[in-house]
């Protein structure tokens, strides 16, 4: 039977699930990402991630908006403004709103959306080698 990961904004009034457990957590070193602090889990919208309760929208240029819990603000996911061509919208949900136990030995992805925007090789850290 497949796991579901769930994490919920400070408040409790936005929440996600995630199905069975992501390949890796993603560190993104763009403008936004590095600022918010964000570790990224991706799959689709309705498809293998569920977001529940009212967000607010940061919409960045054409291809992505951040969602915010509307109550205390804390990033809850981001999501592609554009249905893929399969009909599927993409999605990535923070995993820091997850129990910290539930996600400390996911592997650490690295993502440069800074520069060259490439995938970096992994290196062995883990989620909670970041936040223990």
């Amino acid at each position: 039977m497949e796991s579901t990961l769930t994490g919920s904004c400070h408040c409790g009034a936005t929440r996600w699930e995630f199905d069975g457990t992501p390949d890796g957590a993603t560190i993104c070193n763009c403008t936004v990402c590095r600022r918010y602090g964000v570790l990224w889990a991706y799959d689709y919208e309705g498809h293998g991630i569920r977001v529940t309760g009212e967000t607010r929208a940061y919409v960045r240029g054409k291809a992505i908006e951040f969602h915010f819990c509307g109550v205390c603000g804390n990033v809850v996911c981001w999501r592609g403004r554009r249905l893929e061509d399969d009909g599927r919208r993409r999605i990535a949900v923070n995993l820091r709103l997850a129990e910290p136990e539930t996600v400390a030995q996911i592997p650490i992805d690295r993502f440069d959306g800074l520069d060259t925007f490439d995938d970096l090789p992994r290196d062995g850290r883990c989620v909670g080698d970041y936040w223990f």
